[in-house]
């Protein structure tokens, strides 16, 4: 391993990345130049240039990326479909990849040597940083000190902190590990450890809770453009005005709060609660426009694909082919995807009521149960046949060696409790 001159940081102004500047200094005796992404985290940002450099950094260069975040990595994953496990929208996965672009980005134009981060040697997070790096700049060296010092705990950090005059504001009674975004804000460890303990309200930060919001319904529109949110109500907005117009609005309404245990990448279960109110508006408006607009076949594969889809995302394999693959595939079924999705929000619920689009393959004449030309219903005999004459060969043969269908007798005692 070369030298360590110049380190570049991923610095939130947490209690961990605050310990980790003054711990890269003591122990590789180098520069630390801290880096911070804005992705929407508005007031976590206030005061983060003056608390780095406190702790001891040269300098602290904080790049707004909330645009691109949406564009390139939000938007696609939506148009995917992308799910993990069924519940988790991604909101933290598909922040990691942007993120450690531009720290690989900033160490070449620093003259770094190496990148560095604060995930733990338990979660997610260190792969997504880490593959990115591997796949963007091989040769830039990544350390990781939850994988080196021997601190093992937040009492152990803040310890250190003491020890080392490190100024930080977090106390033991910070016992949420979070992180936030425009499209979501996490929540993990503390209570939440037991996935029986119910969450405490006082722990969520963006939504309401259902049971405290409005009792009147709220109406929106949502127009799309390629399988993109471009609109609401008849107003087309740049992305990040969108995406925060959308976050205010189902957040009164006390929707997109999940509360999941995942399978983490590295092994084991990990129990996490989200809160994403605007990513979970344009996802079931997504899926309702696509209902109209794609093609039976599509659809069903374009499911298919999502599940591996959502899994690369999850594992920070974003800069890889297979994605890149997947999203030409997923690039061609949004063509159509063009039209307005009337919804209502209401107590946590987002109620689809209506849907457009000039690519539209439902026909009102087609599927109505009266008399058309398209589609004769004499038709369905022959297609029946067809479709079952696998089926009925299978159970001639059987009868014809004097035994049942297989179907036609079901054991039902092995339902029976003891």
């Amino acid at each position: 391993m070369q030298e360590i001159t110049k380190v570049v940081l991923a610095y939130s102004g947490g209690l961990d990345t605050s310990i980790i500047v003054h711990w890269l200094k003591a122990n590789y005796g180098c520069e630390v130049i801290c880096f911070t992404a804005d992705l929407g985290q508005e007031e976590e940002l206030d005061g983060l240039e003056e608390k780095a450099i406190k702790t001891g950094a040269s300098k602290l260069i904080i790049r707004d990326l909330r645009e691109e975040f949406l564009r390139d990595f939000v938007f696609p994953t939506l148009q995917a479909g992308a799910v993990y496990e069924r519940l988790y929208l991604l909101g933290t996965s598909f922040a990691r990849p942007l993120i450690s672009k531009h720290l690989v980005e900033i160490a070449e134009a620093e003259g770094a040597e190496a990148i560095a981060h604060g995930c733990t040697g338990k979660g997610n997070d260190q792969v997504r940083f880490e593959l990115t790096a591997m796949a963007l700049n091989p040769k830039l060296q990544v350390i990781a000190p939850w994988r080196e010092w021997d601190i093992r705990s937040r009492e152990d950090a803040l310890e250190y902190a003491a020890k080392h005059g490190v100024p930080v504001s977090s106390t033991l009674k910070s016992i949420y590990s979070r992180d936030r975004n425009l499209f979501h804000m996490s929540h993990e460890g503390g209570p939440l450890e037991n996935p029986w303990t119910a969450p405490e309200e006082a722990m969520f930060v963006l939504t309401r809770s259902p049971q405290d919001a409005p009792d009147e319904p709220t109406e929106i529109e949502l127009e799309f453009e390629g399988g993109v949110p471009i609109g609401i109500n008849g107003e087309r907005l740049d992305p990040v005005t969108l995406f925060g117009r959308l976050n205010k609005l189902a957040a009164a309404n006390g929707i997109g709060r999940v509360d999941m245990v995942e399978n983490r990448l590295v092994g084991m279960k990990s129990r996490g609660v989200y809160e994403t109110p605007g990513g979970t508006v344009v996802h079931i408006a997504h899926q309702a426009l696509e209902s109209l607009c794609l093609d039976k076949q599509t659809m069903h594969y374009k499911d298919l694909l999502a599940l591996k889809y959502a899994e690369l995302v999850y594992n920070g394999q974003w800069y890889t082919g297979l994605r890149e693959a997947l999203d030409a595939f997923v690039q061609v079924t949004q063509r159509t995807v063009t039209g307005t999705v009337r919804m209502t929000l209401y107590k946590g619920n987002v109620i689809v009521n209506g849907r457009k689009s000039p690519y539209s393959l439902y026909r009102e004449d087609y599927a109505s149960f009266g008399h058309m030309d398209i589609y004769d219903q004499t038709d369905a005999k022959g297609f029946i046949n067809m479709l079952g004459l696998p089926m009925k060969v299978e159970a001639l043969l059987r009868l014809e060696g004097a035994k049942d269908s297989g179907y036609s007798r079901p054991d039902y005692t092995r339902f029976k409790r003891d």
